[in-house]
């Protein structure tokens, strides 16, 4: 089809694709409009690894990864602290120790699914589903501009929100102590252990050296208060719901729906359009030559010859 003769056709339907447009347009923004909203809870925090007195850096000559000034994945401590706010240990805390798998229940109840789980037969909420909506609102944002790190958790209920931002952290920080301290404690142990087998007095020079490494790693990890990651922002939680951000999706919807609608109608255009009759239509008649159009006389019929003549 000639590209003049498809803008003709869409133009002649224009008013049928303008209301379609505008059918689709208030379909979505009723969509849009009935979405439940969520409180964003939001935190920065930065890798304690990164300051001059930094745990790591007490406990290693080099704490940082030899990954080259170009890797900016999470490294050390930080990184053992950001895979344990989504362990399946943070599940099992924020089932037991909050109200979260009462609000995963008491919305499985709602709309038709709540209904098919009702005639089926629906369990309870465990640690597996609270798993997996952590995985879904939990969001770990690096800064662009500098070391820190924004974690964010949404959830219609605020306080809810701000308290399990608020858990999380403190597990995923007391993890990280614990998992250094119970190492600290195991190599003071094994170095004593062998202490006491051992008579040399030059390799019991050196244990004692290892001995007091580890004892200082075990006094530094029990003082200080951030091990694996700092606070620069505390957990805070929004006044005003934000999403889903409501005026973006409906400029969205805005742009996207004219654009499939105008694509649709062409599409019908290029679907219905057949080039055989518009060829037949498009070509002149052809002129018959008079001479060649003019039937021939008729012939006499021949008679078979009569016997005998």
């Amino acid at each position: 089809m000639p590209l003049a003769l498809l803008l003709r056709g869409v133009w002649g339907w224009r008013r049928g694709l303008a209301i379609a447009a505008l059918v689709l347009w208030a379909a979505g923004a009723a969509v849009v409009l009935a979405m439940p909203r969520a409180h964003v809870a939001q935190a920065v925090v930065a890798p304690a690894e990164t300051t001059s007195f930094a745990v790591s850096s007490l406990l290693s000559p080099s704490p940082f990864a030899p990954g080259g000034l170009l890797d900016t994945r999470p490294t050390g401590n930080f990184a053992i602290y950001l895979g344990a706010m989504r362990s399946p240990e943070a599940a099992v805390l924020l089932a037991r120790e909050t109200a979260l798998p009462a609000w995963i229940e008491a919305r499985r109840r709602d709309g038709l699914g709540g209904l098919a789980r009702a005639l089926l037969g629906d369990r309870p909420a465990d640690a597996d589903d609270v798993l997996a909506w952590l995985e879904r609102n939990l969001s770990v944002t690096q800064s662009l501009a500098s070391v820190t790190w924004t974690l964010e958790l949404a959830h219609a209920d605020p306080a809810l929100a701000l308290d399990m931002l608020r858990r999380l952290h403190g597990f995923a920080e007391a993890k990280v102590r614990a998992d250094l301290a119970e190492q600290a404690a195991r190599r003071v142990a094994a170095l004593e252990r062998r202490l006491i087998r051992e008579s040399d007095i030059f390799l019991r020079n050196s244990l004692y050296e290892l001995l007091a490494q580890q004892q200082r790693a075990g006094l530094v990890v029990a003082a200080d208060e951030a091990v694996a990651a700092r606070l620069v922002s505390a957990p805070m939680v929004e006044a005003r719901p934000s999403l889903p951000n409501r005026s973006l999706l409906l400029a969205l919807l805005a742009l996207a729906v004219p654009l499939a609608v105008l694509t649709l109608g062409a599409s019908l255009l290029l679907l219905r359009h057949d080039p055989v009759a518009m060829v037949s239509a498009a070509a002149p008649p052809t002129r018959r030559d008079p001479v060649l159009s003019r039937s021939a006389p008729e012939r006499p019929p021949v008679l078979p010859p009569v016997p005998g003549e």
